[in-house]
């Protein structure tokens, strides 16, 4: 996972950003930042993500690739397979997946192989995005299933709380440093 972009009024040219967002997109992406904030307390980038079918979560995650020693238990890798049980099948078809960061290339592929309909999600990434940011894995010559995407839902929001992240994780990297100098002799 990388740090957004600091620059909130920037956005990639050429991907397409939703300004019709409903209510009913808030609320699930509003659950998605309170699972950012799970991960976040579980010393993790805090990164949130569900899945919806037919109006209803079959799908929740947040980022456990820490705790989890696993690379591959992001947020969206969680919510696919917890989704995958509650459906008892890996196929699905016609889901929205919500998910405050823009997915990952492994997450991009992961909703292709799992035929995930839609992703909608919050910040850009705009050095490793795989949904326009960076690279378009979800679409486009090449690619077998077409995965809709729209950018931007809450993004002040979720830009926030990874940057938020983001510097105090570098402030305390900063002060262990500083007393490790201190314990050393160095100051």
């Amino acid at each position: 996972m990388t740090e957004p972009n600091s620059n909130p009024s920037s956005k990639p040219e050429h991907l397409a950003y939703d300004d019709l967002f409903t209510e009913k997109d808030e609320r699930y992406m509003q659950r998605a930042l309170e699972l950012a904030a799970v991960a976040e307390s579980e010393g993790e980038v805090p990164v949130g993500a569900i899945l919806v079918l037919n109006d209803q979560i079959i799908g929740e995650g947040w980022n456990r690739s820490i705790g989890q020693h696993d690379a591959t238990a992001h947020a969206e890798m969680m919510a696919i397979k917890q989704a995958g049980q509650a459906l008892e099948n890996y196929r699905l078809l016609d889901t929205t997946l919500y998910v405050t960061l823009e997915p990952c290339p492994m997450c991009a592929g992961a909703m292709v192989q799992s035929r995930v309909g839609k992703v909608i999600y919050g910040a850009s990434d705009l050095k490793t995005g795989a949904a326009g940011s960076v690279i378009n894995l979800l679409g486009g010559e090449g690619v077998y299933h077409q995965v809709q995407a729209s950018a931007g839902l809450l993004a002040d929001e979720c830009r926030f709380q990874l940057q938020a992240f983001f510097k105090r994780r570098r402030l305390e990297k900063k002060e262990l440093k500083r007393l490790k100098k201190r314990e050393d002799g160095e100051l």
